[in-house]
């Protein structure tokens, strides 16, 4: 298995339908309270044009794409309007005395690996992957998570995020988890 940087455009839609087998309104809610879930459907547009800005990691097995962490710039914010109300948050959720948004930070798009390789230790090496591309460049990686999606919530917090906030919306409630390289 190989943790590198997206390098084709065959890559990014073998992504894709990771994303699509783990997304919550594909999955039975047994499989979703055992293995997690994704809740944002990126296209192919869309990823490449993420991909364009900040190169996205993956994780490979003999050329498949297993497991993926995505990067999401701030540019991005107004492009999936789920992840709306997270971005205005973050003009007023405050970290170490600061707002969020007054840090150098980017949004961990996504992360989700294949249930062929799920307990592989695979999450983790997504994010030290992140860690060692992008922690010269950026002060903080951010996130939200679903508190329904608690094997998603143990691993972040396994990795070394921390939770900042809890807030409601559209009758879910949600964790804003802030992982600090310093």
């Amino acid at each position: 298995m190989t943790v590198q940087l997206v390098s084709s455009k065959s890559e990014l839609l073998q992504i894709l339908e990771i994303q699509k087998e783990n997304h919550y309104s594909n999955l039975p809610l047994e499989n979703q309270h055992s293995n997690g879930f994704v809740t944002v459907k990126h296209n192919a547009e869309l990823i490449t044009k993420m991909n364009s800005k900040a190169a996205q990691i993956i994780a490979t097995e003999n050329n498949i794409v297993v497991g993926y962490a995505l990067i999401m710039l701030k540019e991005f914010k107004n492009f999936i309007p789920a992840l709306i109300p997270m971005f205005t948050l973050l003009d007023t959720v405050t970290y170490k005395d600061k707002v969020i948004s007054s840090y150098n930070y980017y949004i961990m798009g996504q992360i989700c690996i294949a249930d062929s390789h799920k307990g592989k230790g695979i999450f983790k090496k997504l994010y030290a992957k992140h860690k060692e591309i992008y922690s010269t460049e950026y002060d903080l990686c951010v996130t939200e998570v679903s508190s329904k999606n608690i094997p998603s919530m143990k691993a972040h917090l396994k990795v070394g995020f921390k939770i900042i906030h809890t807030y409601k919306h559209n009758n879910s409630e949600w964790n804003i988890l802030i992982w600090n390289w310093a």
